[in-house]
């Protein structure tokens, strides 16, 4: 059985030279929660199976400092590294892969050039292009936003999940924008639904408040990887308390 795995989310705001640690409610109301190398060194020293960097300003003239977090994460930091924000090319891809990252994530880019999937897929290998999905229920269905929440594209999500699969990605990031920072609960009909419609891992993200909250993703929803943020950048919990109660129900982790 594969060990399902633990991942803290670093959404990461580049407005100031070296970079700061964010989390907000819903992508709105925003609080600061740290410096985001520090941070990936805690969680890696806590036990994180991955790690997510996601840059939320995604502007070009920002995009040294990502860069450079990312090289200076990667000197004490050995565990998968995924970036994402204002990916657009396999330029940017080649960019993130040499600068430290295992591991990129595209959202907007993908919906409005599938063709960088699939291109990044071939140039640099399908477990290195995780395609993030934001998506927002829509009366029985679920629909795909993009630009950060800003922007309702109208594609179906697990339409989209089944084609992106298709294209050649090699994971989703299911980010679920109607329970993000609200802390109660995963949304599981979503992340069911999508894990059942396509054969690549998914991270189910958008709404951890605990450790219950990820048993019943990894259950339930049938998720391969759990993301959270909130619960663990203000020491609600530490990712060692959730290994260990996932493990005393059954669930395989790495301790």
């Amino acid at each position: 059985m594969l060990a399902k795995r633990i991942i803290p989310c670093l959404d990461c705001d580049l407005s100031v030279p070296q970079g700061r640690v964010v989390k907000g409610v819903k992508f709105k109301h925003i609080q600061y929660a740290g410096d985001p190398v520090e941070r990936a060194e805690f969680y890696y020293s806590e036990g994180a199976d991955e790690i997510v960097f996601l840059d939320i300003t995604a502007s070009a003239h920002r995009r040294r400092t990502m860069w450079d977090v990312l090289r200076r994460t990667t000197e004490n930091v050995f565990v998968p590294i995924t970036v994402g924000g204002g990916i657009r090319s396999t330029d940017d891809i080649n960019t993130a892969l040499r600068s430290g990252a295992d591991k990129v994530s595209i959202n907007t880019a993908a919906v409005e050039n599938p063709d960088l999937v699939s291109e990044g897929a071939k140039q640099f290998g399908n477990q290195c292009i995780v395609v993030a999905i934001d998506a927002k229920r829509k009366g029985n269905s679920w629909s795909v936003w993009t630009y950060g929440g800003r922007k309702d594209t109208g594609i179906d999500a697990i339409e989209w999940a089944k084609r992106v699969e298709d294209l050649g990605a090699g994971e989703i990031l299911l980010t679920s924008m109607d329970a993000d920072g609200v802390k109660m609960g995963y949304d599981l009909d979503l992340t069911r639904k999508v894990s059942e419609a396509v054969s690549i891992p998914i991270i189910a993200s958008g709404g951890a408040g605990g450790p219950d909250h990820m048993l019943e993703a990894l259950t339930r929803g049938k998720a391969d990887a759990v993301l959270a943020a909130s619960i663990f950048h203000f020491g609600e919990y530490s990712i060692k308390e959730v290994k260990e109660y996932l493990r005393e129900h059954g669930v395989a982790v790495r301790l």
